[in-house]
């Protein structure tokens, strides 16, 4: 019997000294992978950072182009208002022309809607010039209304 139990202790020292080599190893292959994935998340993290980088570079070159400014000043008068805000931090010539033009237009819608029969026209006529400056300012070209565009420009060069 005592053989038996000293086979049997053999044998259980054996799976025990197999199952510490099996954890160590195991253990081994655990570090390694964990070392692969700091290394990866190190180098995902100088992407995201020269992404963000590169992104924040694109925006500050898109607000400080006057053809964003001179689009939104189309687009209602809160449009308007923001355009001017935003012309204001970086002054563009592109933004500032469309901000004079559009409050032109505006006046002009203003002062025509108390004349009865007249007013159905000029906005009609008003309609097609602010179409034709919509259309100029996404071309990125500062063309004059039809109207009044030139003495906008003189009228109020303060904007």
């Amino acid at each position: 019997m005592s053989d038996d139990n000293k086979n049997l202790s053999d044998d259980l020292d054996d799976m025990i000294g197999d199952a510490k080599e099996g954890a160590k190893k195991a253990g081994d292959k655990i570090s390694q992978k964990a070392s692969e994935f700091s290394e990866d998340a190190k180098e995902f993290g100088r992407d995201a950072k020269e992404a963000a980088s590169e992104f924040a570079d694109d925006a500050k070159q898109v607000f400080s182009d006057g053809k964003n400014v001179g689009i939104i000043a189309h687009m209602t008068f809160i449009g308007w208002i923001i355009a001017i805000v935003m012309n204001s931090s970086n002054k563009t010539e592109f933004g500032s022309f469309y901000i004079r033009q559009m409050l032109g237009l505006v006046i002009i819608a203003v002062v025509t809607s108390w004349i009865p029969i007249i007013n159905l026209i000029m906005w009609l006529v008003l309609l097609v010039a602010w179409i034709m400056s919509v259309i100029a300012a996404l071309g990125g070209e500062m063309k004059p209304t039809f109207l009044f565009g030139k003495q906008f420009q003189e009228w109020f060069k303060g904007l």
